[in-house]
């Protein structure tokens, strides 16, 4: 109240500033300023009449206005391709448990499978001045174009799985190429010789590690690559997962093939799903007619049905991992040289996979 009139001072009842907050406790903008900040001398009578101020006018400090004095946002953008897919989710979970104790929020942007909208993403999270950005989408030419302009301009980063190297950035990723070399070689060692593999075509699948494991499996066993079994979307072009449906369609070229596999390996658990789908729409079961195996061990793997087979990656742990090394280069040294952690993969045996000599149809 004002004492003279003994009428109420008028307050931005949206957004309270520090000028609401001293006339309402009866100080200098400067004492408020002082209580806020943590800086300057101020009795504690002062600091309780401030503080019961700031409680009632649910006063919140202009974040935008401390991030143009101290040069930081203390936001991070996070470059994801999906959000329907766990894998994004336990990613996102490591990363903002090492953000939040250290005073950071962050941003997501979604590509899905577009490279524009990656790319407009990108650009938005420079524009609006986030500290540093983490970038877990699959690289494509024209992203890893601009991710090299914005590293440039001195925007901190790290990429998550992505490959893209540039001396003052840092990767973090599990070892997709031996996982999946391990899942492919336990099909074999249990009897399968004609194993498919689901979620990306031969074309697409250069710079896919898991395909690539894949590969390198059956060449080191002596068994010949059949492009007939190497099923996917023929469009992905971008940075996307490969998804449920990808796993369902893919799974159904096989399944109309003359001579089918007796297992495949999926690019990732959700494609795996989906292909247990097709399989159990076309009247079959795995592991009986098909043995299948997944990638990433999301916790839907195992309360699929049957439980997945899959290959367990530290998603949470690469979360955290990727924004300890943009928290060390924001607060550090911006251009120390480039660092890489690789972390490994484990197989994880469930009830969607069999022995070859178990399985009731032959191919």
């Amino acid at each position: 109240m004002n004492r003279k009139t003994k009428q109420p001072v008028p307050v931005n009842q949206a957004r309270p500033t520090v000028v609401d907050i001293a006339r309402r406790a009866g100080v200098a903008p400067m004492s408020v300023s002082r209580v806020i900040n943590g800086s300057g001398y101020v009795s504690d009578a002062m600091r309780v009449k401030v503080l019961k101020a700031v409680r009632e006018l649910d006063y919140h400090p202009n974040g935008l206005a401390r991030s143009l004095k101290s040069q930081r946002t203390r936001v991070i953008g996070i470059v994801l391709p999906d959000i329907a897919n766990p894998f994004a989710a336990q990613l996102v979970s490591g990363i903002q448990e090492v953000l939040m104790a250290r005073g950071y929020n962050s941003f997501l942007c979604i590509s899905e499978r577009s490279t524009e909208r990656e790319e407009a993403g990108l650009r938005a999270l420079f524009d609006h001045r986030v500290d540093g950005v983490i970038v877990a989408t699959r690289e494509t030419k024209g992203g890893n174009e601009l991710l090299a302009r914005l590293k440039g301009r001195d925007l901190p980063m790290v990429v998550v799985g992505r490959e893209f190297r540039h001396r003052e950035v840092d990767r973090v990723t599990a070892d997709h190429e031996k996982g999946a070399h391990e899942a492919v070689k336990y099909l074999i060692n249990a009897g399968h010789r004609r194993i498919g593999f689901v979620g990306v075509t031969s074309a697409n699948g250069a710079g896919l590690h898991r395909f690539q494991g894949y590969l390198q499996a059956l060449r080191d066993y002596g068994i010949a690559v059949e492009e007939a079994l190497i099923v996917g979307p023929e469009a992905l072009n971008g940075p996307g997962y490969s998804t449920q449906q990808d796993g369902y369609q893919g799974m159904q070229r096989l399944l109309a093939l003359a001579k089918r596999p007796t297992a495949v390996f999926a690019r990732n658990d959700f494609t795996a799903i989906g292909a247990l789908c097709a399989i159990h729409d076309a009247g079959l079961n795995a592991p009986d007619d098909f043995s299948v195996v997944g990638f990433d061990d999301v916790p839907l793997a195992a309360y699929s049905s049957p439980p997945l087979t899959t290959v367990n990656q530290p998603t949470v742990e690469q979360g955290r991992q990727a924004a300890t090394l943009l928290l060390e280069r924001i607060e550090g040294d911006r251009h120390r040289a480039r660092r890489e952690i690789v972390l490994n993969c484990h197989l994880i045996v469930r009830q969607s996979t069999g022995q070859r000599r178990a399985l009731r149809r032959a191919a």
